[in-house]
């Protein structure tokens, strides 16, 4: 009996013991229940502390973000597989913005908006997390854009220049080289210390796919990163991934380090938002887009920046991508990103399909900040380069309508002509910035005047070559010094009309003028 007594006292002792190490905690959720379910986006009931832009969690760890706040419903987009969603299920409010994994083991990688691999590769270790949407850094934080960003791309180096900050559209038809010029940027950033994000928006996965591959074969993964929401993606993938790019190149930034990223294109992306949108039941107003469409882009465009030194000095340059329908830069879409950004790079089809490529319109491109981040050397070499395209342009489309030239108009018509030649360029071509203004130099100065047009290549191939093994000085020169001086010019001068000759570069014979011709037929 006794036994018995002594064992139910332990028993009630232990007891006592664990309710005075019990802690009692309170703890709130704020749950509500799935109303509607469809097309990617969900209508929640019940969520009376609901915040913008917070993440809920739906069944099966599913994600949602809270994009419509109204008085009795919340209004929500589905990111991932919403198919064993129904209406009654229990959703949860986390607290939590939206964020994206970041780090350097990005670098090289294929992720989707919210930062899991597409590439096959083994789970990336964030050393942490980067709120998707953040507001841009203030005017205290930025100073001037003063260093160029070279695309290696001759006719946008010299004459719409983008420095490191700067947001500088790409702009034209479909399929006539937009994504081509970012591409050749990237390539062009080998070993230059800036790290590249190319955001795929709404394309295909073979187009995505090939854009791997070319990344890969010309060895600019090793500073890139593919962030990609293709066409089969939800439109609610598509609508972050943007800012899920911009986010990567944040993280870049706020070490001081020079990051680009490229966003193709920010049409589909606009579609994407609108179709989100709509199915969210927002009132839709120009062309069914809702009204805070202008918002959509200037938030992401105003993040690229070039920061003072005091706040770690560096940079997010922006390349978004628009595409026009039958050159309407006019369109709502065009107009709305054309405003936000410091510049745009024209492309026209019907220089495309003459085989002018990149087929940019001068007279339509420009760069509003570019030229203070232009070097010396090509400011002066580049300086008349605008205006003899233009001229060149202007003429050529008179010319065909009259048989009967003075010697000035055929000499503005030659030398726009071997202009024209020497900028045209392949995507895979990037070219170093002191060749490029070794280049236009000969161009600009008459060097190339006096040959024939089917040689301008092969002498636009042979002259770097010969300046680098017969004369290497030059170019270290320019490299160093930034500038020309009237020395070097004059020098230029002597081993150009020295190489000319050596290679054979001769001047064809002068056409004869009518009373020449009359002279000849008397004799």
């Amino acid at each position: 009996m006794n036994q018995k007594k002594i064992k139910l006292e332990n028993i009630a002792q232990s007891i006592k013991e664990e309710i005075a190490k019990f802690e009692f905690k309170v703890e709130s959720k704020n749950i509500g229940r799935i109303s509607e379910v469809g097309d990617g986006i969900a209508f929640v009931t019940g969520l009376s502390d609901c915040a913008l832009n917070e993440i809920l969690k739906f069944p099966k760890e599913t994600l949602g973000l809270a994009l419509n706040l109204s008085k009795d419903k919340v209004g929500t987009i589905i990111l991932g597989d919403y198919s064993h969603l129904k209406a009654g299920q229990q959703v949860e409010t986390t607290g939590r913005l939206l964020t994206i994994p970041v780090s350097e083991t990005l670098i090289g990688r294929v992720v989707d908006p919210l930062g899991r691999p597409l590439d096959g590769k083994p789970e990336i270790r964030p050393k942490k997390f980067q709120p998707i949407e953040k507001i841009a850094p203030s005017v205290i934080k930025r100073e001037p854009v003063n260093t160029p960003l070279q695309t290696g791309i001759k006719a946008i180096d010299s004459m719409i220049p983008i420095g490191r900050g700067q947001r500088e559209l790409i702009i034209g038809d479909r399929g006539i080289g937009k994504s081509a010029i970012p591409m050749t940027t990237i390539i062009n950033q080998k070993e230059k210390d800036v790290i590249c994000v190319y955001v795929a928006i709404g394309q295909k996965n073979s187009f995505i796919a090939q854009t791997i591959s070319i990344f890969e074969e010309f060895g600019a993964m090793d500073h890139t990163i593919i962030v990609a929401a293709s066409a089969s993606s939800p439109p609610a993938l598509q609508y972050l991934a943007p800012y899920s790019g911009c986010a990567i190149g944040e993280y870049f930034l706020d070490q001081g380090k020079d990051a680009l990223v490229v966003y193709d294109d920010l049409t589909k992306h606009a579609w994407a938002y609108r179709e989100l949108s709509l199915l969210l039941r927002r009132p839709s107003g120009r062309e069914a887009y809702p009204g805070d469409i202008f918002y959509l882009h200037s938030r992401l465009l105003e993040r690229a920046c070039k920061l003072s030194k005091k706040y770690g000095g560096g940079s997010l340059t922006a390349l978004p991508i628009i595409e026009t329908q039958a050159g309407d830069i006019s369109a709502y879409i065009p107009t709305n990103v054309i405003s936000i950004t410091d510049g745009q790079i024209y492309l026209e089809p019907d220089l495309f399909y003459a085989g002018q490529r990149p087929a940019i319109n001068v007279g339509l491109s420009v760069s509003r900040v570019g030229g203070a981040a232009q070097i010396k050397a090509m400011k002066q070499v580049a300086g008349k380069l605008r205006l003899d395209l233009a001229q060149y342009r202007e003429l050529s489309a008179f010319a065909q309508f009259s048989s009967d030239l003075d010697e000035k108009t055929k000499a503005q018509l030659n030398r726009g002509e071997k202009i024209s030649e020497i900028l045209k360029q392949g995507w895979e071509k990037p070219m170093e910035v002191e060749k490029q203004i070794l280049i236009l130099w000969a161009a600009t100065s008459g060097q190339l005047d006096n040959i024939e047009i089917k040689k301008v290549k092969e002498f636009e191939l042979k002259f770097p070559d010969f300046l680098s093994t017969k004369h290497p000085e030059i170019e270290k020169e320019i490299k160093s010094k930034k500038e020309i001086s009237q020395k070097l010019f004059k020098k230029l001068e002597k081993i150009i009309l020295d190489f000319k000759q050596k290679e054979g570069f001769s001047q064809p014979q002068p056409e004869f003028s009518e009373s020449q011709q009359e002279k000849s037929d008397g004799s």
